[in-house]
């Protein structure tokens, strides 16, 4: 038997008045999702536990079976993970942004203009990175590059800020009723302040505005962490798994549970990511040694965090596509039993442009089982229809796998 998970991060969404009252799942053109959901259980399930944050680590984790209340310890340890930073276990790290801000003189006077800096590319943020590294790590600090706008601060013996907020959440905003005010926080301001003016004026920065891009003028800290315990994914499950993403995150769990990570050229993790090649790349995993594949797609969750329904439809239609289809009929061309979950980790709603805590639609389909089924669609409200709800994220993979 084998396992995938398809995962559309922040897929779900709530009716737009925008888009006539609907959601993007219920506009989007997905004829090869809507026709497994009318063979398939459908359902809710909680993917945030009461108490914990409505963050793509935690939702994550719960999609692939971990218990975030036993095993989370932040966001950025994960990352570091992924990047390859070997932690202490008195180590405090924290996610680092390349951000725009706007240019007041005050920072404290500031707005959160742009969460990623256009989308910053890795080739660019490397360079700002390895710039302000060289001007501001020290005995207690230091800078690493990861991809696109997302870095990571290690602080050494360190010790937890416990009031920074994710710039995605205050896009457009004022930043000053959100900048840390720990004595810990303090010190993280003082290097974001001092990112700024170093940043400004970068070469780099000056092209992209010539190029009419936003600067990546700052950095922001957030996603505190310490080095995580985390039991193997084979160990746990008794399946060889891998897991196929283009952000540092998803990277970083499966390298913490032994998973194979793979790379896909063209990955971005935006709308423009290479959705063909994570496709083929999960089938050729699969017909090498993987029981499990993790297939995560970022894009409806970029798309939510900037307001476009019109992209993070599109995003729907190209799972559909060219990642559900394909994976689905190939894994039908081996003649082996499989099964297949399709959900979002947690809904990115367009109206409010950042992550919230409401239930996720799932759909599971199992080659060897005929489910009774009146939906449709896969949508978020034929979804609740059914009255299936798992209360418990970490156990939804058990309905895959066990039953």
């Amino acid at each position: 038997m084998k396992y995938v998970v398809i995962l559309g991060d922040g897929m779900a969404d709530y009716r737009q008045p925008s888009l006539g009252g609907k959601t993007p799942l219920m506009l989007a053109n997905k004829p090869y999702i809507d026709q497994l959901a009318k063979q398939s259980e459908l359902g809710l399930c909680k993917t945030v536990p009461c108490g914990m944050k409505p963050g793509s680590d935690v939702a994550n984790l719960s999609v692939l079976g971990y218990n975030p209340k036993e095993c989370y310890t932040g966001r950025s340890p994960l990352e570091a993970a992924s990047i390859g930073i070997a932690l202490d276990e008195t180590d405090v790290t924290a996610r680092a942004n390349l951000v725009t801000v706007s240019n007041e003189e005050n920072y404290v006077d500031k707005t959160m203009v742009d969460y990623s800096a256009g989308e910053i590319s890795t080739a660019e943020a490397k360079e700002l990175i390895e710039f302000l590294a060289k001007e501001l790590d020290n005995e207690d600090y230091k800078l690493y590059a990861g991809i696109s706008y997302r870095h990571c601060l290690v602080m050494k013996n360190g010790v937890i800020a416990g009031d920074l907020t994710p710039p995605h959440d205050i896009t457009g905003k004022p930043v000053k009723e959100h900048l840390p005010k720990s004595e810990q926080g303090k010190k993280l301001l003082s290097i974001m302040e001092r990112s700024y003016a170093l940043l400004k004026d970068h070469p780099v920065n000056l092209k992209r505005i010539a190029q009419g891009k936003n600067p990546a003028n700052s950095l922001w800290f957030w996603g505190e962490g310490t080095k995580p315990n985390m039991q193997s994914f084979k160990d746990k499950f008794g399946l060889n798994g891998a897991i196929i993403s283009a952000v540092d995150l998803l990277k970083g769990i499966g390298k913490l549970t032994g998973m194979q990570v793979i790379e896909v050229e063209g990955a971005t993790g935006n709308y423009d990511t290479n959705f063909v090649g994570k496709a083929d790349a999960c089938l050729d995993a699969l017909k090498n040694g993987a029981d499990f594949v993790y297939v995560h797609m970022e894009a409806p969750d970029e798309c939510g965090h900037h307001g476009d329904a019109k992209n993070k439809i599109y995003s729907i239609e190209q799972i559909d596509e060219k990642v559900v289809k394909k994976v689905v009929e190939g894994l039908k061309a081996t003649g082996e039993d499989f099964a297949v979950l399709i959900a979002p980790d947690h809904p990115t709603p367009i109206s409010i442009m950042t992550h919230c805590s409401d239930p996720v639609p799932y759909l599971i389909y199992k080659s060897n089982r005929a489910y009774p089924s009146t939906a449709t669609a896969y949508t978020e409200e034929q979804a609740e229809s059914t009255g299936n709800f798992v209360d418990k994220g970490y156990q939804l993979i058990e309905k895959l796998i066990k039953n």
